[in-house]
This record gives C-alpha cells, sequence and structure tokens, in this order.
C-alpha cells in the first residue's frame, strides 16, 4: 500500500478495531469514551467512514455512539463519510460515485482533534477492510499514528481471528494495548465452552494482553450501564495510561 504524504495534526487517542464486523466495537468504544470523559478527559469519537444505513435512520455506529455517550455533535461530524449500501467501504462510496483518498479520509476528521483532548476513533470492520483503491484500514491507523485496542468475540474462532489481527497489526508497526473480548448476543454461554479458555490462549499464543470480557447486556445500553460494566469486567488501567502517555507528549 502507498504511504500517504500529508500535513496533519496530531491526533492524540486510540484506534477501537475488530476481528470482524458486528463484534461489538461501537458498544465499546462509547463504553470507554463515556468512562474518560466521567473522568474529565474531554474524550470525543470519531468513525472515520461508515457503510450500511443512512444518516438520520439511527441505525449508524456515529448515531449510536452520540446517543450513547450523549456527546453534543453532528454525526456528520463524527462520520463525514457515511454511504448506504451495506457493502465495504471503499465499494460503498463507488457506488455511491464517490472516489475516496486515504488523505481525504483523515483531513475530514481534523476538526475534531482541535475540539478534544483525544479521540476514540472506531473502524469499519476488521484491519484489512477495504477503504480506497489503494489503502486497507491498517494504512489509515497507521498514518494516525495511535495505538489500537482489538475488541473480538468471545466465542468459538475467536483465537484464530485474534492472532491474525494482532499479526497484521505488528507487521505494519502498529502497538496494541490490548484485547477486550465481547460477548455481544452469547447469552448461553453454556454453549460454547471455548468462552473458558480463549483468552488465556489468545494471551499464550499471541503475546496479548487480553484486558477481560464484556457480558452481554439485557437491557438498553446506557451511559452508566457502560461505565459500570466497563469498570467491574475490564482492567481499563492500560487504556488509562495509553491516553496518559499521548496527552503528557509521549
Amino acid at each position: 500500500m502507498n504511504k500517504v504524504n500529508c500535513e496533519t495534526e496530531t491526533v492524540r487517542g486510540l484506534f477501537v478495531t475488530g476481528t470482524d464486523t458486528g463484534v461489538g466495537k461501537t458498544v465499546i468504544t462509547a463504553a470507554i469514551t463515556a468512562m474518560l470523559r466521567s473522568e474529565g478527559l474531554n474524550a470525543g469519537v470519531w468513525k472515520p467512514i461508515q457503510s450500511g444505513a443512512p444518516l438520520g435512520s439511527g441505525l449508524t455506529d456515529a448515531e449510536r455512539l452520540l446517543k450513547i455517550t450523549g456527546l453534543k455533535e453532528r454525526p456528520e461530524a463524527v462520520a463525514p463519510f457515511t454511504f448506504e449500501a451495506p457493502l465495504t467501504p471503499m465499494l460503498a462510496a463507488k457506488q455511491a460515485g464517490v472516489n475516496l483518498t486515504l488523505k481525504e479520509l483523515i483531513a475530514a476528521g481534523l476538526p475534531l482533534t482541535k475540539r478534544y483532548e483525544a479521540l476514540l476513533v472506531e473502524g469499519a470492520g476488521g484491519v484489512a477492510v477495504p477503504l480506497t483503491e489503494d489503502a486497507l484500514l491498517v494504512d489509515l491507523i497507521s498514518e494516525l499514528g495511535i495505538p489500537v485496542l482489538i475488541v473480538a468475540r468471545s466465542s468459538l474462532g475467536t483465537i484464530n481471528h485474534t492472532l491474525l489481527t494482532a499479526a497484521f497489526l505488528l507487521n505494519h508497526g502498529i502497538p496494541i494495548i490490548g484485547v477486550i473480548l465481547n460477548d455481544g448476543e452469547l447469552t448461553e454461554l453454556n454453549d460454547d465452552p471455548s468462552v473458558a479458555t480463549n483468552a488465556e490462549l489468545i494471551e499464550q499464543y499471541g503475546g496479548l494482553e487480553v484486558l477481560g470480557r464484556f457480558p452481554h447486556l439485557k437491557a438498553e445500553a446506557t451511559s452508566e450501564t457502560l461505565i459500570h460494566t466497563l469498570r467491574n469486567t475490564i482492567q481499563i488501567t492500560p487504556i488509562r495510561e495509553a491516553f496518559a502517555v499521548q496527552l503528557m507528549g509521549g
């Protein structure tokens, strides 16, 4: 992939990526944002590109992020590029007659860096998702220069997906602060015995730190519920430290 040559302001924050689509990146991103804001950090959210629903439907990730966190932003400011087609971002954009470049994607989010001390940046799908004709999601992360948090399913298959995701990121020189396993819709844990050992094996074979397992939420996700759940199930010190280092200029 070609490296983009563009002048950007420093982006401080954390990139939340997934091992696949539908693994719960939005809920985890919202939970971390809400927690940091409750602790006094002026944290914002950025969804560089999204597809699958139109703005105004209430179904887009950007709208969900704003609703849960209570941030007073316009959805189009948080998600500058939204496409209705349920396709990978590059194809969804092309179907809408838009030929995106990595430079344009980054430039569209820079205004957020002026309004917030740090950003939680939510990706689209996994790290090898095509964003433009010559760039994958991993190239965007590399350009932003911020560490990554991997969100993965708790269930069977997650070891393979998580280790491959981590290997791809590390091959591009991108630091990983940890992995959060997300139960998502997994309500009957006894039906999947792998859940009990997946975290241990990911750490053993991947050299990664699994920060915890986020449980299935039966009620609607609210800011308060997410903060409480995050603090009770996830090791949040590495997340706080990742922000502290950047804010101190480290």
